[in-house]
């Protein structure tokens, strides 16, 4: 079955990666009535999270912040399916680095670095870092479910110059680039959900109380990489800047769970910024202290 939805998907999506931007974009002002009002696509869950987080914003606030992001998301949506045909050339027209230093430094200083990314903007599109660091640029996934889809969605990525290595070899592959002396950007995205098994921190998020996954902090601990922040700004449509922040360039000595807050905080000001240009369809608070004790208890 996972071949059959492949193979019906991908010719389609294939023919609509070719159109130009504008055409997409065209496509995106026309699927936002759609996806907003006629199917409201995870609508009760985009509604709920914004609520939750912004406690102090009355309903219409709330509903104004929805309408932007589900106009935002549609845009981005196009971006990323433009990514299958469109050239590295015209991705890096699009894009501006600042702060290129920060990387060019920590290459200079034969040091790796870990990255710190996420679901803001068009978090895709920070593929196109590779132009401004000598690192190689190796981007820690999980696969998904589909292998013809993971494989598929890998070779899109992997055309711009990055890597794609599944969550489970991230230290097989540092410790083989460590012993080959080659130095890389290893790029985590930070907010995604825990599962119950993996849940040994939590924190206060955007109001709520939220469990964080703690592997950017272990990785920093374990290999003294500096941890660098990227966050992606919208300039226009199809159009982005890319920061680099260093977090932290020496990680010894830090308190526990410093790393982790740090980058956790970061984030939460770029969203209380931009509210509308973060990830809001993710059910990032599906978890609980509550459901987490009656599944231990179950």
């Amino acid at each position: 079955m996972d071949a059959i939805i492949f193979y019906l998907a991908v010719p389609f999506l294939y023919l609509l990666s070719l159109l130009p931007l504008r055409v997409l974009y065209l496509l995106s002002d026309i699927l936002y009535p759609v996806t907003y009002y006629l199917i409201g696509y995870r609508k009760k869950t985009v509604l709920e999270n914004l609520r939750n987080s912004f406690p102090e914003k009355g309903e219409n606030e709330i509903r104004e912040v929805a309408r932007k992001f589900y106009r935002h998301f549609n845009d981005v949506i196009m971006e990323i399916l433009k990514l299958t045909t469109l050239s590295t050339r015209n991705l890096e027209k699009r894009l501006k680095f600042s702060n290129p230093d920060v990387l060019n430094d920590c290459y200079k200083q034969g040091k790796s670095v870990l990255v710190v990314a996420a679901h803001f903007n068009n978090w895709e599109w920070s593929l196109g870092l590779s132009k401004v660091s000598p690192h190689q640029p190796i981007v820690i996934y999980k696969p998904l479910n589909n292998r013809y889809f993971d494989r598929f969605f890998r070779k899109t990525r992997e055309r711009h110059g990055s890597i794609l290595i599944p969550m489970h070899d991230t230290i097989r592959r540092i410790l083989a680039d460590r012993q080959e002396g080659k130095l890389a950007l290893y790029g985590f995205v930070s907010d995604q959900s825990t599962i119950w098994e993996e849940t040994q921190y939590w924190t206060t998020f955007l109001n709520q109380l939220t469990p964080v996954h703690l592997g950017i902090e272990k990785m920093a601990l374990k290999t003294g990489f500096p941890v660098v922040y990227v966050h992606v700004r919208k300039i226009k449509r199809g159009y982005y800047e890319i920061d680099t922040l260093k977090l932290f360039d020496d990680v010894t000595g830090l308190a526990e769970h410093e790393i982790t807050e740090k980058h956790v905080r970061t984030l939460e000001a770029y969203i209380n910024e931009k509210p509308e240009q973060w990830l809001w369809t993710h059910r990032r608070w599906k978890l609980t202290p509550k459901k987490l004790a009656q599944n231990h208890n179950a």
